[in-house]
């Protein structure tokens, strides 16, 4: 087996590109590079070619990107939604995948074939709808929580599930003594699995945390565990991904200290999503087949139509126990709608393993791209629906959390409500004393800490905004907030040089870079402190304006004479970023080195 490693550049090269586009377009990445796939390679233009090399790497890549998953997911949330949660995720699992069953039987009558389509109408895709709650502002409503822990549940689920079919497939059958040794060897892997993981991995853990060493070589054994876990399920006839996933999700706070197990998320992100991963997406497009639109037409759409209405409807009946209504069951239906990474990877290793035909593996990519499409439609739609008859019923949050208690941390606190709203946390005594002069409650201490962040508030928050000189800390802060305390706004300011790991944390974060880009903060805070800067209202008179570094429209690009703070907007105040539109109404309040004191109001501002 030899490696072309032109044929390489030019996959990762479509992978990347792919990507773009689909996030352009609001869709997870994974869509764009299947379409990459697609279009490049065998079933179009044939311009990229499989290789067993790219094999080898597409594996690796997707045993890292699940152990990648598991880390990044919080089994702990699932609390938030317990109940409707895993009811979502039941109803939304067993009624597609029973449908899906029902009409592959009727096909082929093959069981472990349709069995195999069925796990993969069932699954749910994360990704996908964090974007979209992220996009319509929800994530502090029940809904953003029961989505969240149904589709944590679904894709363990169908992990488990699947890991198990691969077991029958094996032996060719279904027999009842075939079910029960793999069910055995499913029971027995996953108890192995919690020991280590419960018992064996904080002893690792507070080893490598107390070992000084490069985190690059923290990262390698980290690596090499979840290698682990993924070498004994494929051992016991299960499959990789489940031992990588499994893995990960007991790699955690408390096996690792925060700052490493933020670095070590990036690492693996970075790696995975960011190289090794897209390739196996990129080449899972070879084996699609556009055949099927002419040879089995009404098999396609049968099964594009049972996943979607089986997904919604089952979700919407599940979830009627709850007593939450039968409309935000269907619009947890429509949220759960989308498939992606895990219906993808259980679709192409059941070809690689011949479960399952070509015809059939391109019925299901092709299901897995018509069904992600329609989650920001529908979800839209629904929140847009309950919403208009006030049943979009939002957690009680509603304080601010401003990290962070120098010059520009005070002002940005005070356009966001002022002490009567938000609280500030600093480690400076000083500033402390500075900010408690003008009225601020503040909590001295690290806002790496738990404790510190549950002094401030953050069982209530609704926003947090780390404010502070050094990077680490800021995005560190408002990972803390966001997986132990839930708090669904997340704002953070960066430096000009800040590490792409720490980027590529903010945006698997969903967080909003605060000013609407990197700035030299403790040059402003100098100026904040000194009293050089005044504060500047610019009220929005045209739609698509955008404040950027220039401030003014008449300044020199060069010269940074603005830096925006918040944005007034019907629905309150909130911090300024790039990720909100501009309307008209809406007041930008800035701090700018003006000539006059005071505030300036600067009208007539126009895109």
């Amino acid at each position: 087996m030899s490696l072309d490693v032109l044929n390489l550049l030019a996959v990762f090269v479509a992978a990347l590109l792919g990507g773009w586009a689909a996030r352009r377009l609001g869709y997870p990445s994974i869509l764009g590079e299947l379409a990459a796939g697609i279009v490049l390679g065998p079933p179009l233009l044939g311009l990229l070619q499989p290789d067993d090399a790219l094999a080898v790497i597409g594996k690796l890549g997707v045993v890292l990107l699940m152990l990648y998953i598991g880390i990044h997911l919080d089994p702990t949330s699932i609390g938030k939604a317990a109940k409707p949660g895993a009811l979502a995720a039941l109803g939304g699992f067993i009624v597609p995948a029973g449908l899906g069953f029902g009409l592959m039987m009727l096909v082929d009558g093959d069981p472990i074939s349709a069995a195999f389509v069925a796990v993969a109408m069932g699954v749910t895709s994360l990704a996908t709808k964090s974007r979209v709650l992220v996009d319509l502002g929800i994530l502090n409503t029940r809904i953003a929580h029961v989505l969240m822990a149904g589709a944590l549940v679904s894709d363990v689920v169908a992990l488990v599930i699947f890991a198990g079919l691969l077991g029958f497939a094996a032996s060719g059958s279904l027999a009842i003594g075939s079910f029960a040794v793999t069910g055995a060897l499913t029971v027995a892997f996953l108890a192995v699995a919690w020991l280590v993981g419960s018992r064996v991995l904080p002893h690792v853990g507070r080893w490598l945390s107390n070992k000084k060493m490069d985190p690059s070589i923290r990262f390698l054994i980290v690596v090499s565990i979840g290698l682990a876990f993924a070498a004994v399920a494929d051992a016991v006839g299960l499959h990789a991904i489940l031992g990588s996933f499994i893995a990960g999700l007991f790699i955690r706070e408390g096996v690792l200290p925060r700052d490493q197990l933020a670095d070590l998320e990036a690492k693996t992100r970075l790696v995975s999503v960011g190289f090794l991963a897209p390739v196996f997406f990129v080449t899972a497009g070879f084996d699609v087949s556009f055949s099927v639109f002419t040879t089995d037409p009404l098999l396609l759409a049968g099964v594009v139509v049972l996943a979607t209405v089986g997904k919604i409807v089952g979700t919407a009946l599940f979830y009627l126990p709850t007593g939450h209504g039968f409309r935000e069951g269907i619009a947890v239906g429509a949220g759960m709608n989308g498939r992606g990474a895990v219906e993808i990877i259980v679709a192409e290793l059941a070809l690689i393993a011949g479960i399952i035909d070509t015809t059939t593996f391109s019925i299901l990519v092709f299901m897995a791209i018509f069904t992600t499409a329609t989650v920001p439609v529908l979800l839209t739609r629904s929140i847009e629906w309950l919403r208009a008859r006030g049943e979009l019923t939002a957690d009680v949050r509603s304080g601010v959390i401003v990290v962070g208690a120098a010059g520009v941390a005070r002002r940005l606190a005070m356009e966001l409500g002022g002490p009567d709203r938000v609280t500030l946390i600093d480690t400076s005594t000083a500033h402390r004393i500075v900010a408690e002069s003008a009225g601020f409650t503040v909590v001295e201490g690290s806002a790496l800490d738990a404790d510190v962040l549950d002094r401030a508030g953050a069982r209530e928050a609704s926003t947090i905004a780390a404010v502070t000189g050094n990077d680490e800390v800021n995005v560190l802060a408002v990972q803390l907030a966001a997986r132990r305390f839930g708090i669904p706004h997340l704002h953070v300011a960066l430096s000009v040089d800040a590490p792409s790991s720490l980027l590529e944390l903010v945006e698997a974060l969903h967080a909003r870079l605060l000013f609407g880009r990197a700035v030299d903060l403790p040059a402003w805070d100098v100026g904040a402190e000194d009293g050089s800067l005044s504060e500047v209202e610019y009220p929005i008179t045209d739609v698509g304006i955008a404040i950027t570094e220039r401030g003014m429209p008449d300044e020199q690009p060069s010269r940074m004479l603005v830096l925006p703070l918040a944005v007034l907007t019907r629905d309150g105040r909130v911090p300024f970023d790039a990720g909100r539109p501009l309307e008209p109404g809406d007041v930008v309040y800035a701090l700018g080195r003006q000539s006059t004191e005071g505030r300036t109001r600067v009208t007539g501002l126009h895109a």
